[in-house]
């Protein structure tokens, strides 16, 4: 169950980080030629900040059906729809062939890559949280997380070896797009393991039993107010660092530092392979600690790294920039390890597909659909990369907001669900929903 998650997840990631990353290294060029490069970065960012509009509306719409027809069915329908928006967006033409239209049908295909995005989420942790033993739910929900380091890799690396490996004008023309379509391959496989897994116990249970929500996202809305605060500003901080730390860069050291853009891609690209392996022992400290003391360390911890970054990068020295990078990203595998058992925890089982989803996705509007473009206007604006850290750490505030309302979730019972007979609980579990 785990590696069905990590597989369609990362697949995901890779369809959506292969855009953010094209949205800074060609589309300025390819999709806005007219603007000057200031304004052409600035329109490429904001159609990336269109998925991030769609993805609560794909978390209301999959979420629904999570809840209501099952987990598995939702995670297939949400693997297609990104990779065949995906694969579209490999073949459209650019500004110079059909004019307005181009960059129109593009923020289109990232809005639809974001309704798939804003389902796949809630079903992949939900699906890893509701299968095995439950003593281990930090360290299970934390692999669809790795999904996020893995979908960068391999989005980053493939069109890092394409832009390296090809002239600029080949890179420009067509050497973008083979990242793109190849999305249309990887889609079979993801959806090869997908069906091959099993619906949730958890849901099962709740199906049998007659306890399904009618409206699910109704009633999130009346029953689980305040989880829904905690979810959405305990995610806004991790969001913003996250984006800075790895989009924002490549603008910065591309534009402000002048310097070629493998520095940025080849930091990062470092630093994620890295957390391949953190996010995964970050769950697992939170099985042990606790989900908010882990999270809140790597909360602290990001908001003094963040003074740090771009001191680090002003530097012009590789090795520099991508210690950086590295700490940078150590600091958000700390947060986001324990981040997804932690929100989903927080809803009942009838409700956790919607309930998650939405607190979730509606964070990532005021968080990383906002932050590259928000650092990019402060920088522009102040001439200092002081305002972008306090941007950062102002943000970090928020998530320590959420944390400090929240329970801690670690001990729940989540058979503990109205209208389903509750199974004994671990020792030391308590019932947080009957």
């Amino acid at each position: 169950m785990i590696l069905a998650s990590l597989i369609g997840t990362s697949l995901e990631w890779y369809d959506f980080f292969l855009y953010t990353t094209a949205a800074t290294l060609v589309f300025p060029q390819l999709f806005f030629p007219d603007l000057d490069p200031f304004n052409a970065v600035l329109a490429s960012l904001t159609t990336n900040a269109v998925a991030f509009v769609a993805r609560p509306l794909g978390g209301i719409v999959f979420g629904h059906f999570g809840d209501r027809a099952g987990r598995k069915t939702v995670l297939v329908v949400t693997l297609l729809v990104m990779g065949v928006s995906t694969f579209l967006i490999g073949v459209l033409p650019g500004y110079a062939s059909i004019g307005v239209i181009a960059p129109i049908l593009l923020a289109l295909l990232r809005f639809v890559q974001g309704l798939g995005l804003g389902g796949e989420w809630g079903g992949a942790v939900i699906m890893s949280l509701e299968h095995g033993d439950g003593r281990r739910r930090g360290f299970n929900a934390s692999w669809p997380q790795v999904g996020v380091p893995a979908g960068y890799v391999l989005a980053t690396g493939l069109l890092t070896v394409m832009s390296f490996t090809m002239s600029d004008a080949a890179f420009l023309s067509w050497g973008w797009r083979v990242p793109f379509l190849l999305s249309g391959a990887l889609v079979f496989v993801g959806l090869w393991v997908r069906l091959k897994i099993s619906e949730s116990p958890l849901f099962a249970e709740v199906e049998q039993h007659g306890a399904k929500a009618k409206m699910p996202l109704v009633e999130v809305l009346r029953t689980h107010p305040r989880a829904l605060l905690s979810a959405f500003t305990a995610r806004i901080g991790v969001d913003v660092a996250f984006y800075t730390f790895t989009a924002y860069i490549i603008v910065y050291i591309t534009g402000e530092l002048a310097l070629p853009r493998s520095y940025a891609l080849n930091a990062v690209l470092i630093a994620s392979a890295l957390q391949l392996a953190l996010i995964p022992v970050a769950g697992a400290l939170s099985d042990r600690y606790g989900r908010r003391p882990v999270y809140l360390a790597g909360v602290v911890a990001a908001a003094v790294w963040v003074f740090v970054f771009f001191p680090l990068l002003d530097t012009k020295s590789f090795p520099l920039i991508a210690l950086a990078a590295i700490v940078a990203l150590v600091t958000h595998a700390a947060m986001y390890g324990p981040q997804a058992a932690f929100i989903a925890e927080l809803f009942s089982t009838r409700l956790r597909y919607s309930g998650a989803s939405m607190g979730y996705q509606v964070a990532g509007i005021v968080g990383g659909s906002l932050a590259p473009v928000i650092a990019l206007q402060l920088f522009h604006t102040f001439q200092t990369t002081l305002a972008v850290s306090v941007y950062v750490v102002v943000a970090l505030a928020v998530t320590a907001v959420g944390l400090a309302i929240a329970p801690e979730t670690r001990d729940l019972d989540l058979a503990a669900d109205p209208g389903v007979p509750a199974k004994p609980s671990l020792p030391g579990q308590v019932g947080p929903f009957a």
